[in-house]
Protein backbone atom coordinates (compact mmCIF):
# COMPACT_ATOMS: atom_id res chain seq x y z
CA UNK A 1 0.00 0.00 0.00
CA UNK A 2 0.95 3.93 -0.85
CA UNK A 3 1.31 6.41 1.29
CA UNK A 4 -2.22 7.51 2.75
CA UNK A 5 -1.08 11.61 2.00
CA UNK A 6 -0.74 10.80 -1.89
CA UNK A 7 -3.11 12.52 -3.55
CA UNK A 8 -6.63 11.10 -4.74
CA UNK A 9 -7.28 10.29 -8.02
CA UNK A 10 -10.61 10.82 -9.54
CA UNK A 11 -9.51 10.35 -13.39
CA UNK A 12 -6.74 8.85 -14.58
CA UNK A 13 -4.95 10.25 -17.73
CA UNK A 14 -3.39 7.63 -19.35
CA UNK A 15 -2.39 8.92 -22.82
CA UNK A 16 -0.61 5.95 -24.13
CA UNK A 17 -3.21 3.77 -24.16
CA UNK A 18 -7.08 4.14 -26.17
CA UNK A 19 -9.23 4.81 -23.57
CA UNK A 20 -12.41 2.66 -23.71
CA UNK A 21 -14.70 3.72 -21.18
CA UNK A 22 -15.08 4.91 -17.48
CA UNK A 23 -17.29 3.08 -14.99
CA UNK A 24 -18.56 4.06 -11.50
CA UNK A 25 -15.23 3.74 -10.01
CA UNK A 26 -12.94 2.17 -12.73
CA UNK A 27 -11.24 3.55 -16.22
CA UNK A 28 -10.59 1.02 -18.89
CA UNK A 29 -7.89 1.02 -21.52
CA UNK A 30 -7.46 -1.19 -24.26
CA UNK A 31 -4.02 -2.87 -24.10
CA UNK A 32 -3.80 -4.61 -27.89
CA UNK A 33 -6.79 -6.81 -28.63
CA UNK A 34 -5.93 -9.23 -25.53
CA UNK A 35 -5.61 -7.62 -22.50
CA UNK A 36 -7.41 -4.63 -20.35
CA UNK A 37 -5.82 -1.70 -18.42
CA UNK A 38 -8.13 -1.16 -15.02
CA UNK A 39 -7.33 1.51 -13.50
CA UNK A 40 -9.40 2.03 -9.88
CA UNK A 41 -9.97 5.66 -9.16
CA UNK A 42 -10.85 6.87 -5.97
CA UNK A 43 -14.42 7.81 -7.04
CA UNK A 44 -17.16 6.82 -4.94
CA UNK A 45 -20.73 6.16 -5.81
CA UNK A 46 -23.97 6.01 -4.13
CA UNK A 47 -27.27 5.34 -5.24
CA UNK A 48 -25.76 5.07 -8.90
CA UNK A 49 -24.28 8.39 -8.47
CA UNK A 50 -20.92 9.33 -8.61
CA UNK A 51 -20.29 11.19 -5.95
CA UNK A 52 -18.42 15.20 -6.70
CA UNK A 53 -15.43 13.94 -3.46
CA UNK A 54 -13.08 11.17 -4.05
CA UNK A 55 -11.96 8.75 -0.86
CA UNK A 56 -7.86 9.03 -0.60
CA UNK A 57 -6.68 5.38 -1.08
CA UNK A 58 -9.32 4.16 -1.82
CA UNK A 59 -8.74 2.82 -5.22
CA UNK A 60 -5.25 1.24 -3.65
CA UNK A 61 -7.47 -0.42 -1.30
CA UNK A 62 -10.01 -1.85 -3.44
CA UNK A 63 -6.85 -3.16 -5.79
CA UNK A 64 -5.13 -4.95 -3.15
CA UNK A 65 -8.07 -6.39 -1.64
CA UNK A 66 -9.61 -8.04 -5.31
CA UNK A 67 -5.85 -9.06 -5.81
CA UNK A 68 -5.95 -10.94 -2.06
CA UNK A 69 -9.53 -12.80 -3.29
CA UNK A 70 -8.77 -13.60 -6.72
CA UNK A 71 -5.32 -15.77 -5.48
CA UNK A 72 -7.17 -16.68 -2.64
CA UNK A 73 -9.73 -18.72 -4.99
CA UNK A 74 -8.17 -19.09 -8.12
CA UNK A 75 -8.23 -22.87 -7.71
CA UNK A 76 -11.78 -22.72 -7.50
CA UNK A 77 -12.16 -20.47 -10.10
CA UNK A 78 -9.65 -18.90 -12.61
CA UNK A 79 -9.24 -14.99 -12.72
CA UNK A 80 -8.94 -12.89 -15.26
CA UNK A 81 -5.29 -11.46 -13.77
CA UNK A 82 -2.85 -11.28 -16.79
CA UNK A 83 0.86 -12.21 -17.53
CA UNK A 84 1.84 -8.76 -18.46
CA UNK A 85 3.44 -6.51 -15.86
CA UNK A 86 2.12 -2.93 -15.29
CA UNK A 87 5.67 -1.78 -16.84
CA UNK A 88 5.32 -3.55 -19.94
CA UNK A 89 2.40 -2.03 -20.56
CA UNK A 90 2.93 1.46 -19.03
CA UNK A 91 6.69 2.11 -19.92
CA UNK A 92 6.96 5.47 -19.24
CA UNK A 93 7.64 6.12 -15.50
CA UNK A 94 5.97 9.19 -15.51
CA UNK A 95 2.63 7.92 -16.68
CA UNK A 96 2.42 4.77 -14.57
CA UNK A 97 3.20 6.67 -11.22
CA UNK A 98 0.08 8.14 -11.29
CA UNK A 99 -1.86 5.03 -11.30
CA UNK A 100 0.61 2.35 -9.72
CA UNK A 101 -0.89 0.13 -6.51
CA UNK A 102 -4.27 1.10 -8.56
CA UNK A 103 -4.11 -0.53 -11.79
CA UNK A 104 -4.23 -4.60 -13.00
CA UNK A 105 -3.28 -5.55 -16.32
CA UNK A 106 -6.45 -8.30 -17.27
CA UNK A 107 -7.72 -10.75 -20.13
CA UNK A 108 -10.17 -8.87 -22.36
CA UNK A 109 -13.42 -11.65 -21.99
CA UNK A 110 -16.87 -11.21 -22.79
CA UNK A 111 -17.86 -10.14 -19.62
CA UNK A 112 -21.66 -11.67 -18.45
CA UNK A 113 -24.75 -9.48 -18.47
CA UNK A 114 -25.54 -10.60 -14.84
CA UNK A 115 -24.60 -9.32 -11.63
CA UNK A 116 -24.07 -12.27 -9.33
CA UNK A 117 -25.28 -11.01 -6.12
CA UNK A 118 -25.34 -13.50 -2.99
CA UNK A 119 -26.99 -12.52 0.20
CA UNK A 120 -26.12 -14.41 3.60
CA UNK A 121 -28.10 -11.86 5.92
CA UNK A 122 -31.33 -10.00 4.92
CA UNK A 123 -30.21 -6.21 4.76
CA UNK A 124 -30.94 -3.43 2.32
CA UNK A 125 -33.20 -4.03 -1.10
CA UNK A 126 -33.50 -7.80 0.55
CA UNK A 127 -35.22 -6.71 3.36
CA UNK A 128 -37.21 -3.87 1.63
CA UNK A 129 -38.60 -6.72 -0.51
CA UNK A 130 -38.76 -9.67 2.14
CA UNK A 131 -40.94 -6.82 4.13
CA UNK A 132 -43.46 -6.26 0.83
CA UNK A 133 -43.61 -9.68 -0.03
CA UNK A 134 -42.05 -12.20 2.06
CA UNK A 135 -39.23 -12.52 -0.96
CA UNK A 136 -36.01 -11.90 -2.48
CA UNK A 137 -35.51 -11.98 -6.04
CA UNK A 138 -38.48 -14.52 -6.44
CA UNK A 139 -37.50 -16.59 -3.45
CA UNK A 140 -39.68 -16.94 -0.49
CA UNK A 141 -37.98 -16.29 2.56
CA UNK A 142 -39.62 -18.09 6.69
CA UNK A 143 -41.72 -15.73 7.98
CA UNK A 144 -40.87 -13.50 11.01
CA UNK A 145 -37.45 -13.23 9.87
CA UNK A 146 -35.87 -9.52 10.94
CA UNK A 147 -33.54 -7.05 9.64
CA UNK A 148 -29.59 -8.24 9.13
CA UNK A 149 -30.34 -11.81 10.44
CA UNK A 150 -28.64 -14.70 8.91
CA UNK A 151 -30.46 -16.49 6.37
CA UNK A 152 -31.16 -20.27 6.79
CA UNK A 153 -29.05 -20.60 3.82
CA UNK A 154 -27.51 -17.84 1.55
CA UNK A 155 -29.21 -17.39 -1.90
CA UNK A 156 -28.62 -16.31 -5.52
CA UNK A 157 -30.46 -13.40 -5.99
CA UNK A 158 -28.94 -11.76 -9.40
CA UNK A 159 -29.19 -8.56 -10.77
CA UNK A 160 -29.06 -7.02 -14.25
CA UNK A 161 -25.90 -4.62 -14.92
CA UNK A 162 -27.03 -0.78 -14.70
CA UNK A 163 -25.19 2.08 -17.18
CA UNK A 164 -24.18 4.32 -15.55
CA UNK A 165 -26.83 7.02 -13.90
CA UNK A 166 -29.16 4.17 -14.38
CA UNK A 167 -30.49 1.69 -11.20
CA UNK A 168 -29.67 -2.14 -11.18
CA UNK A 169 -32.24 -3.96 -11.19
CA UNK A 170 -33.46 -7.04 -9.39
CA UNK A 171 -34.28 -10.02 -11.11
CA UNK A 172 -35.41 -13.78 -10.91
CA UNK A 173 -33.42 -17.23 -11.68
CA UNK A 174 -35.48 -17.62 -14.25
CA UNK A 175 -34.88 -14.22 -15.76
CA UNK A 176 -31.09 -15.19 -15.07
CA UNK A 177 -31.35 -18.13 -17.18
CA UNK A 178 -32.95 -16.08 -20.00
CA UNK A 179 -30.15 -13.59 -20.21
CA UNK A 180 -27.43 -16.10 -19.57
CA UNK A 181 -28.87 -19.38 -20.92
CA UNK A 182 -29.51 -22.38 -18.56
CA UNK A 183 -25.94 -23.86 -18.67
CA UNK A 184 -23.80 -20.47 -17.72
CA UNK A 185 -26.98 -19.10 -15.15
CA UNK A 186 -26.78 -22.61 -13.09
CA UNK A 187 -22.37 -22.26 -13.57
CA UNK A 188 -22.47 -18.47 -11.78
CA UNK A 189 -25.02 -19.45 -9.37
CA UNK A 190 -22.82 -22.30 -7.97
CA UNK A 191 -19.47 -20.23 -7.98
CA UNK A 192 -21.28 -17.52 -6.56
CA UNK A 193 -22.52 -19.49 -3.41
CA UNK A 194 -19.41 -21.10 -3.17
CA UNK A 195 -17.17 -18.34 -3.27
CA UNK A 196 -19.45 -16.60 -0.97
CA UNK A 197 -19.14 -19.64 1.52
CA UNK A 198 -15.72 -19.73 1.57
CA UNK A 199 -15.09 -16.43 1.95
CA UNK A 200 -17.42 -15.63 4.69
CA UNK A 201 -15.83 -18.27 6.31
CA UNK A 202 -12.80 -16.44 6.13
CA UNK A 203 -14.20 -13.39 6.92
CA UNK A 204 -15.72 -14.58 10.38
CA UNK A 205 -12.48 -16.01 11.73
CA UNK A 206 -11.28 -12.31 11.19
CA UNK A 207 -13.78 -10.46 12.56
CA UNK A 208 -15.78 -9.74 9.65
CA UNK A 209 -18.96 -10.62 8.51
CA UNK A 210 -19.54 -10.40 4.85
CA UNK A 211 -23.49 -9.99 4.74
CA UNK A 212 -23.92 -10.06 1.37
CA UNK A 213 -21.78 -9.87 -2.24
CA UNK A 214 -21.62 -9.26 -5.73
CA UNK A 215 -19.43 -11.20 -8.16
CA UNK A 216 -18.76 -10.73 -11.98
CA UNK A 217 -17.95 -13.16 -14.19
CA UNK A 218 -16.72 -13.44 -18.11
CA UNK A 219 -16.43 -15.88 -20.69
CA UNK A 220 -13.00 -16.67 -22.21
CA UNK A 221 -12.23 -17.98 -25.65
CA UNK A 222 -12.82 -21.67 -25.06
CA UNK A 223 -16.28 -20.64 -23.27
CA UNK A 224 -14.84 -21.09 -19.78
CA UNK A 225 -16.47 -19.06 -16.66
CA UNK A 226 -14.20 -16.58 -15.41
CA UNK A 227 -13.93 -13.96 -12.20
CA UNK A 228 -13.15 -10.65 -13.40
CA UNK A 229 -13.73 -7.09 -12.43
CA UNK A 230 -13.58 -7.14 -9.02
CA UNK A 231 -14.31 -9.52 -5.75
CA UNK A 232 -15.31 -9.26 -2.35
CA UNK A 233 -14.13 -5.33 -1.65
CA UNK A 234 -15.86 -2.59 0.56
CA UNK A 235 -17.45 -1.31 -2.82
CA UNK A 236 -19.20 -4.57 -3.64
CA UNK A 237 -19.87 -6.06 -0.50
CA UNK A 238 -21.36 -5.27 2.99
CA UNK A 239 -18.70 -5.82 5.70
CA UNK A 240 -20.10 -5.67 9.23
CA UNK A 241 -17.49 -5.68 12.18
CA UNK A 242 -18.65 -9.39 13.84
CA UNK A 243 -18.27 -7.79 17.80
CA UNK A 244 -20.99 -4.99 16.59
CA UNK A 245 -23.35 -7.30 15.21
CA UNK A 246 -26.88 -7.42 16.23
CA UNK A 247 -30.67 -8.24 15.33
CA UNK A 248 -32.52 -6.45 14.40
CA UNK A 249 -30.77 -2.87 13.27
CA UNK A 250 -28.77 -2.20 10.53
CA UNK A 251 -25.51 -3.28 11.86
CA UNK A 252 -21.72 -0.48 11.56
CA UNK A 253 -20.45 -1.22 8.28
CA UNK A 254 -16.87 -1.01 7.15
CA UNK A 255 -17.75 -0.26 3.33
CA UNK A 256 -20.07 2.63 1.78
CA UNK A 257 -23.23 1.87 3.64
CA UNK A 258 -21.45 4.55 6.08
CA UNK A 259 -21.83 7.04 2.94
CA UNK A 260 -25.52 5.64 2.28
CA UNK A 261 -26.64 6.13 5.83
CA UNK A 262 -25.11 9.92 5.84
CA UNK A 263 -26.60 10.69 2.27
CA UNK A 264 -30.02 9.54 3.68
CA UNK A 265 -30.06 12.29 6.10
CA UNK A 266 -30.03 15.02 3.13
CA UNK A 267 -32.53 16.11 0.84
CA UNK A 268 -31.49 14.68 -2.02
CA UNK A 269 -33.10 12.56 -4.64
CA UNK A 270 -30.29 10.65 -5.27
CA UNK A 271 -30.23 11.33 -8.69
CA UNK A 272 -26.71 13.20 -10.38
CA UNK A 273 -25.06 15.36 -9.16
CA UNK A 274 -24.12 14.09 -6.08
CA UNK A 275 -23.56 16.33 -2.95
CA UNK A 276 -20.62 17.37 -1.64
CA UNK A 277 -19.46 14.91 1.19
CA UNK A 278 -17.95 16.71 4.63
CA UNK A 279 -14.06 16.41 5.26
CA UNK A 280 -14.74 13.95 8.59
CA UNK A 281 -16.95 11.77 6.59
CA UNK A 282 -14.65 11.24 3.37
CA UNK A 283 -11.56 10.52 6.27
CA UNK A 284 -14.15 8.06 8.80
CA UNK A 285 -14.76 6.22 5.31
CA UNK A 286 -11.28 5.91 3.98
CA UNK A 287 -10.50 4.74 7.43
CA UNK A 288 -13.16 2.44 7.37
CA UNK A 289 -11.73 1.05 3.86
CA UNK A 290 -8.33 0.74 5.48
CA UNK A 291 -9.14 -1.19 8.26
CA UNK A 292 -11.62 -3.62 6.32
CA UNK A 293 -7.98 -4.72 4.36
CA UNK A 294 -6.14 -5.19 7.48
CA UNK A 295 -8.51 -7.10 8.89
CA UNK A 296 -8.84 -9.31 6.13
CA UNK A 297 -5.27 -9.49 4.58
CA UNK A 298 -3.16 -8.01 7.18
CA UNK A 299 -1.85 -5.76 4.75
CA UNK A 300 -1.25 -2.32 6.47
Amino acid sequence: MQSAARPALFESTIKSLPLLGRGKVRDIYAVGDDHLLIVTTDRLSAFDVILPDPIPGKGEILTAMSLFWFRHFEDMVPHHLGRLSLEEVLPDAAERAEVEGRAMVVKRLRPLMVEAVVRGYLIGSGWKDYQTSGEVCGIALPRGLRQAEQLPVPIFTPSTKAEIGSHDENIDFARAEEILGRDYAHKVRELALRLYAGAAAFARARGIIIADTKFEFGLDRNGEVVLIDEALTPDSSRFWPLEDYAVGISPPSFDKQFVRDYLETLDWDKRAPGPRLPPEIIEKTAAKYREALERLTGVA
